[in-house]
């Protein structure tokens, strides 16, 4: 990519990768066509998508037009016993698919699923998914490399989640709504995709209250139904399409964003120099001089979204004055500020803090992107520097922005993409 332009135009959201996994996941607790819209069409649901056939669903997608955003429909047939055993070859490329267990335990009363992997960004243990299992009656065991989980039935008990991990939440709502009773889980996460997957849930027959608070209660039921549904905005997408059009002075409209679910990160742009109009159709950012430096601490919902640190990053890069840039949720997250210094960043590492200090141009060179946000934040920097910036290993990016490359181009960036991995 050419860097010098600024973002200028619309782009559109598609659903979020964040919140469409789980929901496909969530399609195993009954038996039927479930149908999902505004999925993202990126890599990750592919995976996903291979995952639920290789447990014997059939899995279709079927790709929007040209101009939605990357988005599309999927069509999830699941059969009256699936299977209970997933695949490491599959599971081992994306952390997500660890959502499948809590299904599977709840719909066959046993489950053996590998030990995932996903994005090298830190230490995220299953330690609370497996605890929550083991007390709603489950016999959770980690065998070569799988864990296994058996139940007769699920019985409804009360859960405390050491942390709000989202993860964790998740799996342990869609456990509960198939079992004896009821369940409370107390400071559980509260991010919109836990809201959204619990609507989903609902609109399926569930009976969940507190979608969004640090309690959820759920009463089992004996059976869910399939449904159609429409999967939440992309948060995190709209959050970056936000912070490049206040790094590149540029005046854009984010169909769907919703502005409630960026309330902390919006402040901190508004608090940067730039304009936020929230509005029917998404949130319009406009930006005319150079930002300045804000200091981001990253916090669970409705905090700052880890998600958009290296965007938060890559802002302070370019900024007047110094931001302190302080990281509570992945002790890795600070992998790719190499990869940024490579551009002329300055950028100091101390523990879980990065102290950054603007400069108005950052240098053009190769860069290697580590994960999702990274490659994601990697590109917003390279957008200002001095000529062709180069980054590499974008099979991470498409993991979670549908389309980026064309997106960039239709707001006014001069980008080539000069292959696709398979």
């Amino acid at each position: 990519m050419t860097g010098g332009g600024s973002l200028r135009g619309r782009v559109r959201v598609t659903g979020a990768k964040n919140s469409a996994l789980k929901l496909m996941a969530a399609a195993l607790l009954a038996s039927g066509r479930t149908t999902l819209e505004e999925v993202p069409d990126i890599l990750d649901v592919e995976i996903m998508s291979e995952v639920l056939r290789r447990l014997g669903c059939d899995v279709a997608f079927e790709r929007y037009p040209a101009g939605s955003g990357g988005g599309g429909r999927v069509h999830i047939e699941v059969p009256e016993r699936p299977s209970s055993e997933t695949d490491y070859d599959l599971v081992r490329r994306m952390r997500a698919s660890i959502s499948v267990l809590g299904p599977l335990v709840a719909r066959l009363g046993t489950a053996k699923v590998a030990l995932p992997g996903g994005d090298a960004i830190g230490s995220r243990g299953l330690d609370m998914h497996i605890a929550g299992l083991e007390r709603l009656g489950a016999t959770v065991v980690n065998e070569h490399g799988f864990l296994i989980a058996t139940a007769p039935k699920l019985v409804g008990t009360s859960i405390w989640l050491d942390f709000p991990s989202v993860g964790a939440t998740e799996n342990l709502v869609m456990a509960a709504v198939l079992a004896e009773g009821t369940t409370i889980v107390d400071n559980a996460a509260r991010e919109p995709e836990i809201t959204d997957l619990c609507r989903l849930l609902s609109a399926m027959g569930a009976r969940i209250d507190g979608a969004g608070t640090s309690t959820i209660a759920v009463e089992g039921v004996e059976e869910l139904q399939p449904v159609a549904y429409t999967t939440v905005p992309d948060r995190i997408v709209a959050g970056t399409w936000a912070i490049g059009a206040v790094m590149t002075r540029g005046d854009l409209l984010i169909e769907r964003a919703v502005a409630e679910h960026l309330s902390v990160p919006l402040e901190k742009l508004v608090s940067a120099g730039a304009t936020v109009e929230a509005r029917p159709d998404g949130v319009r950012v406009v930006m005319s001089d150079r930002p300045r430096c804000v200091d981001v601490v990253t916090l669970p919902y409705p905090g700052f979204p880890t998600d958009l640190q290296p965007m938060a990053v890559a802002l302070a890069a370019v900024s007047t004055g110094t931001a302190l840039i302080t990281e509570n949720v992945f002790e890795g997250r600070f992998m790719f500020v190499n990869e940024l210094v490579r551009l002329g960043a300055h950028v100091r590492i101390d523990g879980h803090h990065a102290v950054v200090r603007g400069r108005e141009r950052l240098s053009s060179a190769p860069v290697l992107a580590t994960d999702i946000r990274a490659g994601a934040g990697l590109v917003l920097a390279g957008l200002l520097s001095d000529g062709v910036t180069e980054v590499q290993d974008v099979r991470h990016i498409d993991r979670g922005y549908p389309d980026f490359a064309d997106q960039l181009r239709g707001v006014g960036v001069t980008i080539e993409r000069t292959e696709r991995p398979d």
